[in-house]
């Protein structure tokens, strides 16, 4: 009986981590069940999870709330301080994210870039696919990578997503496999993206928990959190010749601008959008209550830029409840 006694409790220590095993739990969005798997035999004493520090959400979370996501095609509000899901509606499906893209491109480009690293753009810039935004660069121009990232969230420029692509990758392809590496890392198994810019592919998509993710380690960033709580961002940059160009330009978050504005008690610290027939109008956020929480909502899909914000406003409100 004794010897039973024994392994059993060997047994135990093991599945707890106290026998000195240190875990980690794949996070599956497609079930509620998660998997350890040994990872280090260092005696950390607990096992943690995957997702030990992140808001988890396995389908919709709609009831007791009295958000009209309608027009959206996805949404998510998340509490991050005790990683609470206040709303969620079609996180795992896969959408086109436009330029909500850029968080990604940013993210890589600040991880394995510097920001003062010089950046020569190629005839890659040269989009031509109709309304893109772009910030007019020309083969030859130059600009460092911290006026790029400045440009690419704030006005969210095409040509400039390029310029960061070739100046850390090498090539836009190796950049491109960069930001798919990157978002596997973070648990974003939905994803895959095939540019850095957003602009419509069939083989580029993501979801709004993906896109949660990346925003997330995105503003581990102190640089990434500066820049999307800019209104305005002048600056110049040179052509080939050596001869300025200028660049002033505002944000494209209408809540920056002040022609939108928040709930009561809740505050737009800042975000990215996104727009493309084929992706609607986006936005994500992160916002603070008046406590000084922060929150992070995403809402993909809207038909027009000023239903985009009214939905927008609408899911905050539940900030206040």
């Amino acid at each position: 009986m004794t010897a039973y006694i024994c392994l059993f409790v060997v047994m135990v220590s093991v599945l707890t981590g106290c026998g000195g095993l240190s875990y980690d739990m794949a996070y599956n969005a497609d079930s509620d069940i998660s998997s350890f798997n040994v990872v280090s035999g260092q005696n950390t004493g607990t096992a943690t999870p995957f997702a030990a520090n992140l808001c988890v959400v396995t389908d919709n979370v709609t009831e007791g709330t009295d958000a009209d996501m309608t027009q959206a095609t996805a949404a998510v509000l998340f509490a991050l301080d005790n990683n609470e899901v206040l709303y969620a509606k079609n996180v795992h499906e896969i959408r086109n994210p436009a330029s909500l893209t850029k968080v990604m491109t940013a993210l890589v480009a600040l991880k394995y870039g510097s920001l003062n690293q010089q950046l020569t753009a190629t005839n890659s810039v040269n989009i031509t696919e109709s309304r893109a935004q772009l910030c007019g660069l020309k083969a030859g121009d130059t600009m460092t990578m911290d006026q790029a990232l400045r440009i690419l969230l704030l006005y969210s420029a095409n040509d400039v997503a390029m310029l960061i692509a070739e100046g850390v990758g090498g090539t836009v392809d190796h950049f491109v496999e960069m930001m798919n590496e990157e978002a596997k890392s973070l648990g974003a198994t939905n994803t895959n993206f095939s540019n850095p810019h957003g602009l419509t592919d069939p083989n580029h998509y993501t979801t709004a928990y993906d896109l949660y993710l990346i925003f997330n380690e995105a503003m581990k960033y102190e640089t990434f959190s500066e820049i999307i709580q800019m209104n305005s961002y002048q600056t110049v940059y040179y052509d080939k010749n050596g001869k300025e160009k200028e660049f002033d330009k505002s944000t494209t978050n209408l809540f920056i601008q002040g022609r939108y504005n928040a709930p009561a008690n809740v505050t737009v610290i800042g975000g990215k959008t996104g727009t493309t027939n084929a992706a609607g109008h986006c936005l994500m956020l992160l916002v603070r209550d008046v406590g000084g929480s922060p929150y992070i909502s995403i809402v993909m899909g809207v038909p027009s830029t000023d239903e985009l914000y009214n939905a927008v406003i609408d899911l905050l409100d539940e900030i206040n409840k």
